[in-house]
């Protein structure tokens, strides 16, 4: 005999997973007390959300579908910012949860929620669970559909009935699943790639723009290629980050509201614009009339859903980044173009560094800048929304590492529990988080989490003792007129680590952090840095 909670254990054993982020319950007891010897590793989150965060983290680095569990009713609800900053993202995740007894369903008892209901918008398929033998057809359905085509989000809930049903029919897992109607497009049509080289041949000013989506379909070298081959000049949406290394020629730099001068110039003079897994979402093009009105535009995308919603899309190109691009660069001829390129280089040389070491705060850019010279090329850094995150999308140089982020949904605490994630997908790997005071203080409780792992994460912390960018708007927008953005409770963050046991430092100028960043990378374990910054410090 065999129970539904093992059927569960078997088949996420079956998909390959090693590493599963959680917080246990009454409702998904069974499920755990199987988990209990078995070959997979379990990471107590210290909050749900910080446990799909991480989940998130893992499967951005290790490039496979994370895991993460909760029990029913607030454990699952929990879930939900995590869940809808992988849906913005396109992060595929797995979510399971406990739910309460099938009889008592709809009959509002303790820890009762209707959570497939709950993620219907922020999931790409949930599942409710109601016999124990579909279990591993819905756990192949649920892998197969997080991580193919577009990847997202997909949840299974587990009533606890089912988990404790117990057959005697053997546990076979499906190698193959067909899911009605879903069967992603995944090779460009041909003469929509001929139509697209074409049009780069007759191009006076191309440009390529590079999305999240290059990164998710492991499409990067692919894109280096195309690129290179092509000698066309690459600006970046926020998620795209990492793609180009930062001191490549050809590479401008992000684009958007938040982005380089050089690089939305350039966007906005071409007169042929190649998109690349970008949705192009507000905060890169706030309006279709940010590129020139005779600019052609093509879009590859492995979601069709994407291609023209947030702009025109004259050639448009369904399919798996990675294979279009190899086509394409198969039959790309390259054209001289040397008036634009030495137009877009001297848009590149002007471009200004902003942000000078200070002697009585941090100043964060330069810092930034100085930190990401002594860090390994292959460094993970992750960051919260806000001006940090600014800071470090303009300032912190890429060479072939990664940058983690919620462009999508803009999730405060994303930050730690991600690096974390991050850090236990590849320990190897050098995994610094980038946080502000606000943030940090949502989800610092994970400073258990990396003291019981031993991950070593290392923090920097920006105190400024304000909501900066909330404040910065209010400044701009509202009069100068400051409320709810003071922290003023601010705790003594050097004591908070020391509670637990972290090392730490702070440092008041750009001198001590820069010293106190070599001991930093040199500490084997977690490592906090807090950062005295100017409440005044611009965002850009």
């Amino acid at each position: 005999m065999i129970n539904g909670a093992q059927r569960m254990v078997e088949s996420l054993l079956a998909e390959g997973v090693t590493t599963i982020f959680g917080y246990p319950g009454a409702a998904i007891c069974p499920f755990y007390d199987k988990l209990y010897g078995s070959a997979m590793r379990h990471i107590l989150a210290r909050q749900e959300q910080n446990a799909a965060h991480a989940a998130s983290g893992w499967a951005r680095i290790s490039g496979r579908p994370g895991v993460c569990v909760a029990t029913s009713g607030p454990g699952a609800l929990n879930l939900i910012t995590g869940i809808a900053t992988a849906y913005m993202d396109s992060i595929p995740l797995v979510a399971i949860t406990g739910q309460i007894d099938r009889s008592e369903l709809g009959r509002d008892v303790f820890q009762e929620a209707d959570i497939t209901g709950a993620c219907e918008s922020v999931t790409k398929h949930s599942i409710l669970l109601t016999d124990a033998r579909d279990i591993p057809r819905a756990f192949k359905e649920a892998f197969l559909v997080a991580g193919t085509g577009r990847p997202g989000p997909v949840l299974i809930d587990v009533p606890i009935d089912v988990q404790l049903a117990e057959s005697d029919e053997p546990f076979v897992y499906p190698e193959t699943v067909d899911i009605p109607g879903y069967h992603p497009t995944t090779k460009g049509h041909p003469l929509q790639i001929k139509r697209a080289l074409s049009a780069i041949g007759e191009s006076l000013r191309p440009i390529l723009c590079c999305g999240g989506g290059v990164l998710l379909g492991n499409a990067r070298e692919a894109f280096l290629e195309f690129a290179r081959k092509g000698g066309l000049p690459v600006v970046s949406t926020m998620m795209g980050l990492g793609v180009m290394p930062s001191d490549d020629p050809l590479f401008l730099g992000m684009i958007g509201s938040h982005g380089e001068e050089c690089a939305n110039r350039a966007f906005r003079e071409a007169d042929l614009l190649v998109l690349c897994g970008a949705r192009v979402g507000d905060r890169a093009v706030a309006a279709p009339n940010q590129i020139a009105d005779q600019a052609k535009i093509i879009h590859i995308d492995v979601d069709p859903a994407e291609i023209g919603k947030n702009m025109r899309a004259d050639i448009p190109i369904v399919g798996e980044l990675r294979g279009v691009l190899e086509k394409m660069t198969e039959k790309l001829e390259p054209v001289e173009r040397a008036g634009w390129r030495t137009r877009v280089e001297g848009y590149r040389n002007a471009r200004a560094l902003r942000g000078e070491d200070r002697e009585d705060f941090v100043e964060p850019r330069s810092f930034l800048r100085k930190l990401s010279e002594q860090l390994p090329a292959n460094t993970v850094l992750t960051a919260d929304p806000g001006q940090g995150q600014i800071w470090a999308a303009r300032n912190f140089a890429i060479h072939g590492g990664r940058f983690l982020t919620s462009g999508g949904l803009g999730t405060m605490g994303y930050a730690l529990p991600a690096a974390l994630g991050a850090a236990v997908a590849a320990p190897e790997r050098t995994v610094v988080a980038v946080c502000g005071d606000g943030a940090f203080q949502m989800s610092m409780c994970e400073l258990a989490t990396l003291c019981q792992t031993h991950a070593p994460v290392k923090v920097i912390l920006f105190d400024n003792r304000r909501l900066g960018m909330v404040r910065e708007l209010q400044n701009q927008r509202y009069g100068g007129r400051h409320y709810a953005t003071y922290l003023s409770g601010n705790p003594d963050f050097l004591r908070l680590c020391a509670a637990y046991g972290i090392p730490a430092r702070f440092a008041a100028t750009n001198a001590e952090a820069d010293a106190f960043a070599g001991e930093m990378l040199a500490a084997r374990g977690p490592f906090v840095l807090i950062c005295r910054v100017d409440p005044d410090t611009p965002t850009l």
